[in-house]
Formats: C-alpha cells, sequence, structure tokens
C-alpha cells in the first residue's frame, strides 16, 4: 500500500530511535530535562527569536499564540481554508474564546486590499480585529508557499494598526526547501511562529512555538493549563532534534516525487491537476464529480493508494520520507486505473 494520506504518517528511521532511546531527559515542566532544552535552543536561533517552547502539537502551539495574542472577545483573520478554522475543531471559540474572520484566497495569500477592508473600526461595538495569521505552505490550497514579500507587505500593513501576526508554519521547512529562502528569514516578520516536527521532517511527535522570550514565558503557563506538560520530553525531543538535523536537507527530494507524480496525473488527462499549485511535497487534484470522495478514495484503495480530501471535489496527495520515485511513478498509475475503473469514469 503507497500511504498518500499525508506526511505526518512517517516513523522513526533506525537512527532516529537510536538517539531517541540514548537521549538524556529529566522532568521538564521543572524545565530540567536537557533534550528538550537543547532542543528548544536550537529551534530558536534557527528562527531568529528569543526563545521557544515545545509542545505536543501544532494545533496547541497555534491555540496558544491566539490565547496570548488576543482577548476574549476579539477578532482573528486568518485565510477561508486556513488549517486554524478548518481542521483545529473550533479550538479557538473554546479556548482564547475569539471569533475567526475568513478571507477567501486562490492559493493562501489573502489579497492585500481585502486584508485591508476587514480590519475592524475602534468603535467599541465592534470587535476587536488583534492578530492575523498567515499559513506557510498552505495545506489546503496544495503546499502552496507565501511569498517573503507578500509576508512583508502584510506585516507592515497590519502593524501600522497595532495588530499582532502569527505563522502556522507547520510545513514552513518545506517553504524554506522548495525557496532557498532561511527559516530566520521567514519567520522575521512574524511575532510568533509555529513549526512541527513530525510532518515533513519524519518526527514521531512534537512541534515548537517560538516568539520573545516573555511571551514564550507565558506560553509555557498556557502549556501546562492545556495539558501539554509532558515530564520526561526529551526522548521525544531527541527525534525533533535530530529530524532538523539530518532531514530538512531531503525535503526537495518529496518536491521532486509530488512534481513527477502530478505531471504523469496531468499527462493521462484522467484527473485535474493545476500544475502551478505543486510547490512543495503536496497535490492536490479534482477527481471525477459523478462520484463521492468516498467512492473514489475506495477505489484508489483497491488499487493500493491511499488519499485524503483537501478542498471540496479535491483528492490530496502528500509525499514524505518513505516515498520513492518509484513509488510516485506507480501511485500515479494506480490512480490512472481507478480513475478508468468501472463506476468512476
Amino acid at each position: 500500500m503507497i500511504d498518500l494520506r499525508s506526511d505526518t504518517v512517517t516513523q522513526p528511521t533506525e537512527e532516529m530511535r537510536r538517539i531517541m532511546a540514548q537521549a538524556p531527559v529529566g522532568d521538564d515542566v521543572f524545565g530540567e530535562d536537557p533534550s528538550v532544552n537543547a532542543l528548544q535552543e536550537y529551534v530558536a536561533e534557527l528562527l531568529g527569536k528569543e526563545a521557544a517552547l515545545f509542545v505536543p502539537s501544532g494545533v496547541m502551539g497555534n491555540q496558544i499564540a491566539l490565547a496570548l495574542h488576543c482577548r476574549p472577545g476579539d477578532e482573528v483573520i486568518v485565510e477561508a481554508a486556513s488549517h486554524i478554522f478548518t481542521y483545529e475543531t473550533a479550538a479557538p471559540a473554546v479556548i482564547a474564546r475569539v471569533q475567526l474572520c475568513c478571507l477567501p484566497s486562490a492559493m493562501g495569500q489573502i489579497p492585500l486590499e481585502e486584508l485591508q477592508r476587514a480590519l475592524r473600526p475602534r468603535e467599541y461595538y465592534f470587535p476587536r480585529t488583534a492578530l492575523l495569521c498567515l499559513e506557510n505552505t498552505h495545506n489546503r490550497h496544495g503546499g502552496t508557499v507565501l511569498p517573503l514579500s507578500y509576508i512583508e507587505q502584510a506585516a507592515e500593513l497590519v502593524r501600522r494598526y497595532g495588530i499582532a501576526l502569527h505563522c502556522d508554519g507547520a510545513r514552513l521547512w518545506n517553504a524554506c526547501a522548495a525557496t532557498g529562502i532561511t527559516p530566520r528569514q521567514y519567520a522575521e516578520p512574524f511575532d510568533t511562529v509555529m513549526v512541527c516536527f513530525s510532518k515533513g521532517l519524519g518526527a514521531p511527535v512534537g512541534s515548537a512555538l517560538v516568539g520573545s522570550r516573555a511571551f514564550i514565558e507565558e506560553a509555557r503557563r498556557w502549556r501546562k493549563i492545556l495539558g501539554g506538560g509532558m515530564r520526561q520530553a526529551g526522548i521525544l525531543a531527541a527525534a525533533a532534534l535530530y529530524a532538523l538535523r539530518h532531514h530538512r536537507e531531503r525535503l526537495q527530494e518529496d518536491h521532486e516525487h509530488a512534481r513527477l507524480f502530478a505531471t504523469l496525473l496531468a499527462d493521462a488527462a484522467v484527473v485535474e491537476v493545476d500544475l502551478e499549485r505543486v510547490q512543495t511535497n503536496i497535490v492536490v487534484f479534482r477527481y471525477p464529480q459523478k462520484i463521492s470522495f468516498a467512492a473514489f478514495a475506495e477505489a484508489c484503495r483497491r488499487e493500493g493508494v491511499l488519499l485524503s480530501q483537501g478542498l471540496p471535489g479535491y483528492a490530496r496527495a502528500v509525499f514524505h520520507l518513505h516515498i520513492s520515485r518509484q513509488q510516485a511513478c506507480e501511485a500515479a498509475q494506480r490512480i490512472i486505473r481507478a480513475v478508468r475503473s468501472p463506476g468512476v469514469v
């Protein structure tokens, strides 16, 4: 079975398992886990921020950021298909007690004029616009990359109004691999950034939230409130640190495999693929609309390929360190057979 549902399905490599088994550990709630501390220092330096906090998940990292940047009743601007809006189980309403203003875009890049119009006037009967969240790369739009120039313009706009800027950088490492822009350069315009280790990098668990030292101290308190104090978490932190040091340079392979897969599907002309969107390790494509996604996914499963759902009407294939070039080619051929099977076309 070729599993393209997500880059979260990766498993630790043998060397990563060895590093985990040998990791020095302590009680991280007391700040005494040397492996966690080493990871946090490394990530903060990599992203050019004062401090970092290791958290169990990207959702927790994002939601801590919202809770600290906002007051209850504030409004947070996000892209309409963002992970924060789509996949985080209405957590902004539950944890930070904020409402989301969702602005649509073509490829994850909210038009600046639309962003300007969405900023709330200061009258007391409007919610206060407190935060803009940008997602890089953008999951639902197919792993598309936000240009650094756009991020800088958006940052300049919101700062004029005293609005904070947060990056959901779950796949920021992929954006760096695709563009050659460093993590520090991408992070510089943001007040806070969340990055994941359990996607393309292949670590089993974990994300980090980075920002000012004062912000991260408050974030540590929120992590405890949300049940994220993990005690001897160095076993997990060691895997994340290994992934950062050894797996970032190979992300471009996943991008090449995604492009090859998408090109083969496009050449076969059995599904609709926008090659402009194939910028990193995610491929979204429009499957035959006479059937449901569930039926299409089942037809692909019978051929030996697992897919996930993207935007309505679209399937999603995500490439990762366990998928070879040969498997990328084979996956495309199997999907072509699935599309041409009885009941699908």
